[in-house]
């Protein structure tokens, strides 16, 4: 048997020993997380009441080393109820930057929150101190000792956890907040390759993603694209701020057609040359109102995913600008 996460097995009772466990694992999280769940237990107390019998515990291929328990027994209710707890209070929260201030005020300032923080992870009660450091954090940035001190509950949270994505989201919090986000160049997961098998309905997709919808109020229209060297064609259409393409359809009357192969505009997806550059020379032809393209491209933003999980800790390296329809991440300019 050749299963997930775990060396091959050999033997029918083996087998059959590891498949029965992991029938067990996976009936018992779904069965008694909705049972706890029809007697009131929400998405944000199940962790804290769900646990697995102890004898499945005692199974090391039953143990948390992918998927951790927690998290597991939330993807449950959530799958089945949804995300929110049913508390009204949690149906609009507020952002945490927004009501942090508040709780900070309430506590007595930073001094008093510092100080029970510290009493709270000197006895070793970690998620309290983290319950109030977090405030304090959101409340003020640029507090460096809360930082710290948040950073060090952090740290012997995840030193705890037996579960890998638990341990990391912990220490990967902690690293955030004593050294700031990671420097230099973004992670880049939209090569060339990755590039030229994305379909042409998806990049549509991903510019209708990556455009700015406020830029584009008030704009409107329709345009035909067609790649002859694959027989594709789209309809794209602008309209209530939102970017939308229909495949296998040509309007009849656009504002724009623009008319280019697939293999061409491949170049322009991956930055190596822009597509006015490629009307310019004629390997891509257009039709109508090329005002179009240069409305749409001001409406592109650079994505950058080096974007900041804990507050104040955002570096300040630049990210270059990319192409109106290039299909690539941020890329970083080094200091």
């Amino acid at each position: 048997m050749f299963g997930a996460h775990h060396w091959p097995r050999w033997g029918n009772d083996r087998v059959q020993e590891i498949l029965r466990g992991q029938r067990d694992l996976y009936a018992h999280f779904n069965n008694q997380v909705l049972h706890l769940a029809n007697q009131g237990v929400t998405v944000n107390q199940i962790h804290n009441v769900y646990e697995l019998p102890k004898s499945l515990q005692q199974r090391w291929d039953c143990r948390g080393y992918h998927g951790s328990v927690p998290h597991n027994a939330r993807a449950v209710v959530n799958r089945y109820l949804g995300y929110w707890d049913c508390n009204p209070a949690t149906l609009i929260p507020l952002s945490p930057g927004d009501s942090a201030p508040l709780y900070v005020e309430m506590m007595g300032g930073a001094a008093t929150i510092l100080a029970k923080a510290r009493q709270l992870h000197d006895r070793g009660e970690y998620l309290l101190a983290t319950e109030i450091l977090d405030k304090l954090v959101h409340a003020e940035p640029g507090n460096r000792e809360a930082k710290d001190l948040l950073a060090d509950a952090f740290e012997q949270i995840g030193y705890q956890q037996e579960n890998p994505g638990l341990r990391n989201s912990f220490l990967a919090g902690a690293y955030e907040l004593r050294e700031g986000v990671p420097a230099g160049a973004s992670p880049k997961s939209s090569g060339p390759d990755v590039i030229r098998a994305m379909s042409t309905e998806l990049f549509l997709d991903f510019l209708a993603i990556r455009m700015d919808s406020r830029r584009a109020e008030g704009m409107r229209f329709t345009m035909n694209l067609i790649t002859p060297d694959n027989g594709e064609t789209f309809v794209v259409e602008l309209e209530n701020a939102t970017l939308t393409n229909l495949p296998g359809f040509l309007a009849a009357k656009p504002d724009l057609t623009l008319t280019i192969d697939r293999a061409d505009l491949e170049q322009t997806m991956i930055g190596a040359k822009s597509l006015e550059a490629q009307i310019k020379d004629g390997t891509a032809k257009v039709a109508g109102d090329v005002s179009i393209l240069a409305k749409l491209a001001a409406t592109m933003v650079d994505f950058d995913p080096r974007f900041e999980i804990l507050p104040g800790t955002r570096g300040r390296e630049a990210v270059a600008h990319a192409d109106a329809y290039e299909a690539v991440p941020g890329k970083t300019i080094p200091e």
